[in-house]
């Protein structure tokens, strides 16, 4: 996924820092390549704010302002995945981007612009974005929330403002100039004790090195008696350069812990200023006192709303997944029952169509085996009348009743007489009715060979 992303990066989008695979979240931990992308797709208006420091204030600055874009286009976006990305933890910037390329690929798609969006959204969903930028900006930047009420503080302050004289004014900015002095001599004093420090620990290991040089010394004549010149020369050499990987290393050990020192001092020096902030506002008289008192007051409801707020949305949130989740559960069991319904109808129906098909067999059996049996019958009777006539008479059979039989054999009809029909009743029974169609059968036949003179022999 990284490597399809950073090919759209550098390929499509064209970002102004070559990104890798490799580097990847610490390209994107300061916030300042996402809002170049935003920027890039016309979404963030304010780019020219953020900033390529990696400070903890710039990227602050940065996320602060991408939260409400973020939140526009629906890509989630909170404190913990700001803490993720700006602590580049593996994973976080990855899965945000491939969020945002998602959601910029479909707007690429729609053609629409950032104040399009903005405007097809409810107005509840951009309260909602509101809120949830401001909760964003209370939890990361609690320093400046700070500083904000600090302000409003100093606000009220001036709605009762007193006389400032000069003097006082004169003594503070003193005051300040030789706290600055004392601070800088401080800083100093700490730096030359710390670099005497590593002097000693230098002469010290020089002195060291330079003992061991000495007995190294005294023992060339062995080491030449034993090793070759090259395998010396190479020693030395092999000494000399972890001699001096090893003081690069004490520098650097050194510069690290001169800058670890000059942070914390910072720190301290801020906490300092900002205790004496407080304490220069306490000072003030009872109402200033009252107002900043109610100040507080306002910004613990604010904050208890807020956070009612966010609850409250939150349980909303889960309530619709959930009943969303129960709908597709339901939907589910319906396909699966209907799947169930359609399997045992299709095997119902193959059923009867099986046994239609099996009817249809025995009964096409049924009509083959009785025309089979009628055709064998009627062969039978015809051999058997044959073979009777000669056997009787020991002659040829005559032509005529040859030919008499052969019709009847050809029309399907019995060659031996089935019922005597000298004295038909007035409802003739079937085998009657047979010898009376023979009758007529032969009768027409007759009829037919006088009209047209046929000789019989």
């Amino acid at each position: 996924m990284s490597e399809i992303l950073c090919q759209w990066l550098n390929q499509e989008v064209k970002v102004s820092q070559t990104v890798s695979p490799k580097s990847f979240a610490k390209s994107f931990s300061s916030g300042y390549l996402i809002g170049e992308i935003l920027h890039k797709f016309e979404l963030q208006g304010d780019f020219s704010e953020f900033s390529e420091s990696r400070v903890s204030n710039a990227k602050l600055n940065n996320f602060s302002r991408l939260e409400p874009t973020l939140h526009l286009l629906g890509v989630q976006f909170d404190q913990n995945v700001a803490h993720n990305i700006i602590t580049e933890k593996p994973g976080a910037a990855t899965k945000l981007l491939y969020q945002l390329y998602i959601v910029l690929q479909k707007k690429k798609k729609s053609g629409l612009t950032g104040v399009e969006i903005q405007s097809m959204q409810p107005p509840a969903n951009i309260r909602q974005q509101s809120m949830k930028s401001e909760a964003f900006r209370d939890q990361r930047l609690s320093r400046r929330r700070q500083n904000e009420i600090m302000a409003k503080i100093q606000a009220a302050i001036i709605q009762i403002p007193k006389p400032a004289s000069n003097r006082t004014l004169r003594a503070l900015e003193a005051q300040k100039m030789m706290k600055k002095k004392k601070e800088a001599e401080d800083v100093a004093n700490e730096i030359k004790k710390f670099e005497a420090l590593i002097k000693k620990d230098l002469q010290a290991k020089e002195s060291a090195s330079k003992t061991s040089l000495d007995t190294a010394g005294q023992t060339t004549t062995d080491l030449l008696n034993t090793y070759s010149d090259d395998d010396y020369i190479k020693k030395i050499q092999k000494r000399l350069e972890e001699d001096a990987f090893a003081r690069e290393q004490r520098e650097k050990r050194r510069r690290r812990l001169l800058m670890d020192q000059l942070i914390a001092h910072e720190a301290q020096e801020e906490a300092y200023r900002e205790e004496r902030l407080i304490n220069r506002l306490m000072r003030q008289s009872q109402q200033e006192r009252r107002i900043a008192v109610q100040l507080m007051h306002v910004r613990h409801e604010k904050e208890v709303l807020w956070q009612n707020r966010i609850f409250r949305e939150k349980q909303y949130e889960e309530r619709r997944l959930k009943d969303f989740q129960d709908a597709l559960d339901r939907e589910a069991a319906l396909a699966r029952q209907a799947k169930i319904d359609f399997e045992e109808q299709a095997i119902r129906e193959k059923e009867i169509h099986e046994q239609i098909a099996v009817e249809r067999a025995q009964a096409r059996y049924k009509k083959h085996y009785t025309i089979c049996a009628e055709i064998l019958d009627q062969i039978l009777d015809l051999s058997t009348k044959v073979a009777d006539y000669r056997m009787l008479t020991n002659n040829m059979i005559p032509y005529k009743l040859m030919h008499d039989w052969k019709e009847l054999f050809f029309n399907g009809k019995p060659i031996y007489e089935q019922a005597s029909i000298k004295h038909l009743p007035a409802k003739p029974s079937a085998e009657q009715l047979t010898e009376l169609d023979k009758r007529d059968l032969l009768d027409s036949n007759d009829y037919e060979e006088y009209k047209v003179l046929t000789s019989r022999e």
